[in-house]
């Protein structure tokens, strides 16, 4: 969890009148590395009270408005609660926050393996949505110019190589793709970011990264987050989630060739923003290896 914010930091007195709660009680929730969030437990029901520490005003507004479009548009997702003047963020202690209403379930991690085809179908069923959520930024997922130009100034020229050598060999495939549209992706479909209901069908939670890109990609990137164990890709995990996708969502022949070079950009990408926050922008000795992680799985996609 995100400590940016503590329960000590908050006027519950403050956040009760500004969504007509009584008896408030907060507890804190594990779990998510961009924002602090709570259980909110009042006389009115359960939410959960998101503290939006990396967002200013106009990005906290914006979160809001697609997670509210995507609730109205059938996604399994949390609803945004509005405060006792219709906003859908409120400024508390100086912070954005945002109240949503709380999804009965658990986080399980790793997923049941007898989830990972209905993962596959409700990641199909967000790519089949039409592309009317408000503002939707392009390709967010993917690692921007500035961010390609970091790389050459790595210390870890062994990092650095290895990063540049394969993602030119990422994009080569890429562009050897027929073109195809992009479609709403969630962008970070971790098991962290699904609730598993007591009936066993999941909800999905954090927009952070939703953009308009790549369904390969997007997939790829599930692939990464589901599929993972023990630090490499388990191919029955793999085709379990492709299978499900399939039920809804197709692929040609030249998509399912191309999945295994998405699902290695996926660890690309995670590989570089672990390598630079944990040694560049918040130097930490515990975390400073977690890039190497990506080696290993990027080897083992030999095969699938």
């Amino acid at each position: 969890m995100a400590t940016y914010t503590s329960i000590d930091d908050l006027d519950l007195g403050q956040i009760a009148a500004r969504y007509g709660w009584e008896n408030l009680h907060l507890a804190a929730l594990h779990g998510g590395a961009a924002n602090s969030s709570f259980r909110a437990t009042a006389k009115q029901g359960d939410f959960v009270l998101t503290i939006l520490d990396n967002h200013d005003l106009a990005g906290a507004e914006a979160l809001a408005a697609r997670t509210e479009a995507l609730f109205r548009l059938g996604v399994p997702t949390t609803e945004v609660i509005p405060d006792v003047d219709g906003r859908t963020i409120s400024v508390i202690s100086g912070r954005p926050v945002m109240v949503k209403r709380w999804i009965e379930g658990q986080v399980v991690d790793p997923l049941p393996s007898r989830l990972l085809s209905t993962a596959g179908e409700l990641l199909a069923h967000l790519h089949d949505l039409p592309q009317d959520v408000p503002d939707l930024p392009a390709k967010t997922r993917r690692l921007s110019p500035e961010h390609l130009q970091l790389i050459d100034e790595f210390p870890n020229r062994r990092f650095a190589d290895w990063l540049s050598e394969r993602l030119d060999a990422v994009q080569r495939e890429e562009v050897a793709l027929p073109p195809a549209p992009d479609v709403v992706s969630h962008g970070d479909l971790f098991a962290d970011n699904l609730i598993v209901r007591p009936d066993d069908e999941l909800a999905v939670i954090d927009w952070e990264t939703v953009s308009l890109d790549s369904a390969l990609l997007d997939l790829g990137m599930s692939l990464l987050g589901l599929a993972k164990v023990d630090g490499r890709l388990d191919h029955d995990r793999a085709h379990q989630i492709v299978t499900g996708y399939t039920k809804v969502r197709p692929l040609s022949d030249e998509e399912v060739a191309a999945l295994p070079a998405e699902v290695e950009h996926a660890a690309l990408i995670i590989a570089f923003h672990r390598y630079h926050r944990h040694n560049i922008r918040f130097p930490d000795k515990r975390k400073c290896h977690l890039h190497e992680e990506m080696y290993g799985f990027v080897d083992s996609l030999a095969g699938f």
